[in-house]
């Protein structure tokens, strides 16, 4: 078929800001016309033989924009540019031709001075994104022999390269279509590259503290005492033009006096003077800064506007930023061993990593953790998050050898989309545990569609958390005691339990946690039922839980313990203790932890219950007050490691008729967008691959009557117009007609009731059986496009049974999003009714995915019903609205 092209639009949404590996940001974005100059005084710049490896010839300028040049129509040829501050650094161009439209030549050129840093690598899948919109389905280069780098850039792109060389040259070509190594390759580089843009925050081998007080109990002072207290291993310098010397450390007036070189900058200024000293450090080459000082973006538009431009500053001189309104940085590595906070607290070390959205709830958190002997490898408040983020920090302890648990305080996402992305990624080896304040529902958005409504945005949230693997605690107890179990023991093998006490009154109460948490307490084998009573009271019960009454000694403990630890259908143990004989804690304790190094993987958790709190000889048997805690923990990692065990299966080749779908949505977005009428309707959903009902469209009586004749009884009736979007609340459906004079009368009874609104109407054959269900999709401005699944029909808000996931969905993101639901049980068949095709239901929760992906400007779209039948799944009603994309609104910067 012929495609329905766009008219030519500058692609907005494509720009992009993103951290290299040497931690200077890159903009990336579509050339426009009024590049030219700037063009040519990038190719100007150029080495001859950075010239000659793009163009095959030592060129002039002109010459270059003849074959690189700043207007291009972006569909059958495109353009994109690397800018550092205001100096474009790169070009990158694709030329397709009318007789291999699916086919485009790729070419590149990068600054002398920015070779090396994987700008080639970005340019290219950024054009490979803007060349699958497109159509194009290959790329193909030649490269220089010599131009090794280049070569590099498409051989490690993660995409299947064919090469042949003839003459010095070689010849590349590659699908750009995402492949699995694609995906991983791009999200392996950007990891990389936030770990090495963090490591001056993380790792310096000097700091500056600028602001630095004379008097103690002055933030800056206390963050110098710190930093001499903790043992920091490098250079540190403090700035005050009003003191030669603080702690004993030699003071200077400006960083500028400074000698030595300077890796961090902690900074403590009033808020006025912030933006000189982020000055001192561009001219210093400082590469991190921690900026404690508040006054910025939390305060209102004047300070948003002061926090911009030192953003902009820090961004342009290549440097990472924490901050501003932060409590600080801490890094318990004995390399480092850095406390660069104003907290009285120096917290043991650890292999948790924290980041606090909360300076102040940080210096608390700091204190509990130390009470609960819970150690860090580091520490970081991040206050506004103007630039690293925890998208940053995820990413940084992803690789940090000394980091296995990470947790997070948030209280509210700066790309929540990314961080999903990253925390799927990160958590399959390091569990993500986040506790997020600001859950209270402002009320759903005002929205159109049944989606729209329903996706509050925490709503959104804990889905997108489930989605990606990260267990959300709802206090921040919660979150330390989850961190104290995984910090400490193995992850849990299963969801069966044995409890083991010396009082049946805890017992019980576990074991009730243990089945409201969806836990199980297996009956005990055999041969463990006889090893117990062989030295246990006759008094003593052997079930699970196992209860050894009050006079339990340590011995008891061990013995029995060890019977649970070799017991197979038991994968956790958790242990009881009420100290009856306060003196034997000790031992109990002791007998505890000496049985739990020889647990061979199991999942061992305590409950110490007792004024005097739990004795050292625990540690570090991770102990709760109460068994119901223990039990929350244990629940809690138990559904991740499930999540991280459970293999990702591959999606099935889904073959949707991208060209169909394309040209529908152009020809809408040529009349300025809006809801497509239910002819594009009809046709956009055949050409996803999903079934529909058929029917005709009427615009009167006669047809309605006549329609109903062709289509056979009973048949529904529908009105059809722009103001018609919830039909069923204004009369404007009608079922179950039995004949064609019904058909015909219902016609003109609706429109009577809806006079103009009513355009026209469609007729349908009634659909019976099966189970009523709703897919959505919406696209939200701060999480982008989110599908929905959920009980569908009329009822669809009231009962709110919807489950949630990001774009774009993986089968088991479909098949989670269908058993989460209340009316799940209904697709199984329930009063005799037969079960549901519940493989249909996946597939076309996946096909709306896979339309979203080729149709991106989709903005709102509900399919509601979609009756899920017996054989096969069928979309009754839908609706859908598309506008053209618009740049996102400045974010977090994304690594790479």
């Amino acid at each position: 078929m012929t495609i329905a092209e766009p008219e030519v639009t500058y692609p907005a949404h494509l720009e992009a800001d993103v951290v290299l590996r040497n931690g200077r940001t890159l903009r990336i974005r579509p050339v426009r016309v009024d590049d030219h100059e700037q063009m040519r005084a990038f190719f100007s710049t150029l080495s001859p033989e950075t010239l000659h490896a793009r163009f095959f010839a030592v060129c002039t300028a002109d010459q270059a924009l003849i074959y690189a040049p700043s207007q291009v129509d972006y569909v059958h040829e495109f353009g994109v540019v690397g800018e550092v501050g205001d100096r474009i650094v790169a070009v990158a161009h694709y030329y397709s031709s009318p007789q291999h439209p699916r086919i485009a030549e790729v070419a590149f050129a990068i600054a002398d001075d920015q070779q090396g840093f994987g700008i080639g690598t970005l340019l290219l899948e950024k054009l490979a994104i803007a060349a699958r919109m497109n159509h194009i389905e290959r790329f193909e280069a030649e490269v220089l022999d010599e131009n090794a780098r280049m070569l590099d850039v498409f051989l490690q792109s993660g995409y299947v390269v064919t090469r042949n060389t003839d003459r010095g040259t070689t010849h590349v070509s590659f699908a750009i279509e995402p492949t699995a190594n694609s995906v991983a390759f791009a999200a392996g580089r950007a990891q990389n590259a936030a770990h090495q843009s963090m490591k001056a925050v993380f790792e310096p081998r000097s700091i500056a503290v600028v602001g630095a007080g004379r008097k103690p109990g002055q933030l800056g002072h206390e963050i110098v005492s710190n930093l001499r207290r903790s043992g920091f291993t490098g250079d540190l310098y403090v700035v005050n033009p009003s003191a030669t010397e603080i702690e004993g450390v030699r003071a200077y007036p400006s960083l500028r006096d400074i000698e030595g070189v300077v890796d961090l900058a902690i900074i403590v200024v009033p808020a006025a003077e912030v933006e000189h000293v982020i000055d001192d450090c561009v001219e210093k080459s400082v590469r991190g800064a921690v900026v404690i000082t508040a006054g910025f973006g939390e305060t209102g538009p004047a300070g948003r506007e002061a926090e911009r431009l030192l953003l902009d500053k820090v961004r342009a001189a290549g440097m990472r930023m924490v901050g501003p309104n932060c409590m600080g940085i801490i890094n318990t590595d004995p390399a480092i061993r850095m406390h660069g906070t104003f907290a009285a607290v120096y917290p043991p070390a650890g292999n948790v990593a924290m980041s606090s959205q909360s300076g102040a709830l940080g210096v608390a958190i700091l204190d509990y953790a130390r009470s609960l002997n819970i150690g860090f490898s580091t520490f970081l408040s991040v206050g506004n998050k103007a630039d690293v983020s925890g998208n940053d920090l995820i990413q940084y302890w992803a690789e940090d050898p000394r980091t296995d648990v990470i947790l997070l305080y948030l209280e509210s996402f700066g790309n929540p989309r990314k961080f999903a992305e990253i925390a799927r990624r990160v958590g399959k080896t390091k569990p993500i545990v986040l506790v997020k304040s600001g859950r209270s529902a402002s009320g759903a958005r005002a929205a159109a569609s049944h989606t729209g409504a329903l996706a509050s945005s925490d709503a959104i949230v804990a889905d997108l958390l489930r989605q990606a693997g990260v267990i959300r605690t709802d206090t921040l107890e919660e979150l330390f005691d989850v961190a104290s179990l995984l910090a400490n023991q193995p992850l849990p093998r299963g969801r069966r339990v044995g409890i083991l006490t010396n009082a049946g009154g805890p017992g019980i109460l576990a074991a009730d946690a243990c089945e409201a948490r969806g836990l199980t307490l297996p009956p005990l084998a055999e041969s463990t039922v006889t090893k117990l009573r062989s030295f246990l009271p006759a008094a003593a019960s052997v079930g699970n839980p196992v209860d050894m009454i009050a006079s339990a000694s340590p011995e008891h403990y061990k013995k029995s313990l060890e019977a649970l630890l070799a017991d197979p259908s038991i994968d956790n143990v958790l242990v009881i203790y009420i100290p009856v004989v306060p003196t034997q804690a000790p031992d109990v304790a002791a007998a505890i932890r000496e049985t739990a190094t020889r647990a061979a993987g199991k999942t061992i958790l305590a409950t110490f219950m007792s004024a005097h709190g739990v004795p050292p000889s625990l540690e570090p048997v991770p102990a709760f007050p109460f068994p119901e805690r223990a039990v929350g923990a244990l629940a809690r990692a138990v559904g991740y490691a499930e999540w991280r065990r459970r293999p990702e299966e591959e999606a099935a080749e889904l073959n949707l008729d991208a060209l169909a779908l394309r040209s529908i949505v152009n020809s809408a977005l040529e009349r300025g967008g809006g809801w497509l009428d239910p002819n594009e309707i009809e046709q956009l959903l055949r050409a996803s691959g999903i079934e529909t009902a058929g029917g005709e469209f009427v615009s009167d009586g006669e047809q309605a009557f006549e329609a109903a004749v062709r289509i056979g009884k009973p048949v529904a009736l529908k009105a059809i117009g722009p103001k018609l979007l919830h039909k069923s609340d204004r009369g404007g459906v009608k079922l179950s007609l039995k004949n064609e004079c019904e058909a015909q009368e219902a016609f003109l009874e609706m429109k009577t009731l809806l006079g103009d609104d009513m355009e026209a109407a469609f007729v349908q054959p009634m659909v019976t059986g099966g189970v009523e269900v709703m897919l959505g999709a919406t696209n939200d401005p701060s999480f982008g496009h989110v599908l929905a699944f959920g009980a569908g029909g009329t009822l669809v808000e009231v009962l709110a049974d919807v489950a949630f996931r990001i774009h774009p969905l993986t089968p088991n993101d479909a098949e989670d999003m269908i058993n989460e639901l209340r009316c799940a049980k209904m697709l199984a068949g329930v009063r005799g009714a037969p079960p549901s095709d519940v493989p249909a239901l996946r597939q076309a929760i996946m096909r709306l995915s896979a339309l979203i992906s080729i149709c991106p400007e989709i903005q709102e779209l509900d399919i509601n019903p979609l009756k899920v039948l017996e054989k096969g799944a069928i979309a009754l009603d839908a609706r859908v609205r598309v506008e053209r994309l618009v740049p996102a609104p400045p974010s977090r910067r994304i690594a790479y």
